[in-house]
């Protein structure tokens, strides 16, 4: 996440833990450094400013220049700031029976995507969302909203034809809210029952290409109207120091509860996200991180400021993991690995596994240290290839791989796209990898023979 400001920090702060004592002209010389990739990074001058100031203060402290270990003293003030500076604790959504959820922002931001994805996380938390279409501006914004709910099983409330004032269809739709089950919903589950009722009603809103006064003006009275517990700033986190001032402007005329930053896997430089809590005051409470409707996680300041400094983010990817895992499969797994009957079926169940997890090189950048290897970089090509190879197979061919002879193996290379070299390098590792579990089977074998023995 931010390469390019992450890249140089974790540059600057390998030389600091490099030095054996720490002086104040080595602080300052990589504070200095600090300030330009902050700046470079489109970060706010004022607010890089304060940081460094913050850092150099604590870094100058008794603790540090006396530290046996000074340098990761100093790393461990650098997260502890920037966990500061990007909020401190993460802070949850007021979540009740009845809560109404009111999203803005400007057209192109990702709005009505974002509350498709809040609904879905929602739902997958326990609650039973339902997502209102209330953006009568932009053609085709209530049918992608209905498409989206469709697609997560949440209903949606879309107005009648020719609607054109928001107040009177939030109205309506509270209204149907409050009836039974959302009567006559395309986009209702099935096995909803007569009586449900969606315990928080998430409104999606007009957007204009830039603020202007007829905008605010239809959001003031519709959030006058609906009280809403929350109202969220959806923002590109790709347009740096512009989406600072589109929420700097949003929070003076709305005073919104908090922000969710869109596309941050498209931001290289990270300006906007460690600006953004610090000009505006507002909680940063969602982070789009990426175009499917569940790449949408909550902003947790310490674990972004672990990943920004190459630390790592262990908690968000167990968490990943046990979405995507089904523990019977795993299960599954785990005795066909032990016994070493592992097949080119199972080899495909792994791919899709990790798929569900997002794309790998992100999931691999949670691991502590892995993006400060040299040349570290994931072939997302690479892997498509070995994937067509393993689908160009035939279902015989998967479950048995050694009755795949040079024809069939020409035969895979031609369906596949690949060479017949491709082919046979990935049958060599497959192979390779086979043998590996047989002997560790073998071993954890006499080692369980040999503690018998002993008793």
């Amino acid at each position: 996440m931010f390469p390019q400001l992450s890249d140089r920090l974790q540059e600057i702060l390998k030389e600091l833990r490099g030095h054996g004592t720490i002086s104040e002209s080595n602080i300052d010389a990589a504070l200095r450094q600090v300030r330009l990739a902050l700046l470079e990074a489109d970060v706010d001058f004022h607010v890089a400013k304060k940081f460094i100031a913050r850092v150099k203060d604590k870094a100058l402290g008794e603790a540090v220049l006396r530290s046996i270990t000074p340098g990761q003293q100093i790393i461990k003030i650098f997260q502890d700031e920037l966990t500061a500076l990007l909020g401190g604790d993460a802070e949850p959504l007021r979540l009740e029976n009845g809560t109404r959820i009111l999203i803005v922002g400007l057209n192109g931001s990702g709005k009505t995507t974002s509350a498709a994805k809040l609904a879905l996380f929602l739902k997958k938390q326990g609650y039973t969302p339902a997502l209102v279409a209330c953006d009568l501006q932009r053609p085709a914004a209530i049918e992608q909203l209905a498409m989206l709910g469709n697609q997560i099983g949440v209903p949606v409330y879309t107005p009648a034809p020719g609607e054109k004032n928001a107040q009177r269809a939030a109205q309506a739709a509270l209204g149907w809210i409050d009836g039974p089950a959302f009567a006559n919903q395309p986009s209702r589950e099935p096995t909803a029952s007569r009586d449900a009722r969606a315990r928080q009603a998430i409104f999606d809103t007009a957007g204009r290409q830039e603020i202007d006064d007829t905008l605010m003006d239809e959001l003031k009275e519709l959030k006058e109207f609906l009280q809403p517990q929350e109202t969220l700033l959806v923002v590109d986190a790709a347009t740096g120091q512009q989406a600072v001032s589109v929420a700097t402007r949003f929070n003076d005329a709305l005073e919104i509860t908090g922000i969710i930053l869109t596309k941050l896997d498209g931001d290289a430089r990270g300006g906007a996200a460690l600006s953004m809590r610090e000009v505006t005051r507002c909680p940063m409470k969602f982070a789009g991180t990426g175009e499917k409707l569940d790449q949408f996680e909550l902003f947790i300041p310490e674990r972004l400021a672990g990943r920004i400094l190459g630390m790592g983010d262990v908690v968000t990817l167990v968490e990943k993991a046990a979405e995507a895992v089904d523990q019977e499969e795993a299960a599954r797994m785990e005795r066909k690995l032990r016994t070493a009957s592992f097949d080119f079926d199972d080899f495909l169940a792994q791919f899709k596994m990790m798929r569900k997890m997002g794309p790998l090189e992100n999931i691999l950048g949670m691991l502590p240290g892995v993006s400060n290897v040299q040349g570290f970089s994931i072939d997302e090509k690479q892997l498509k290839r070995t994937e067509a190879i393993v689908l160009s197979m035939t279902s015989e061919e998967r479950t048995r791989p050694g009755i795949l002879n040079a024809r069939r193996r020409q035969r895979i290379a031609r369906g596949s796209g690949c060479s017949v070299t491709e082919v046979n390098d990935l049958l060599r590792r497959f192979d390779q990898m086979r043998k590996m579990m047989k002997s560790a089977g073998k071993m954890k074998k006499m080692m369980a023979q040999m503690a018998r023995m002993r008793t």
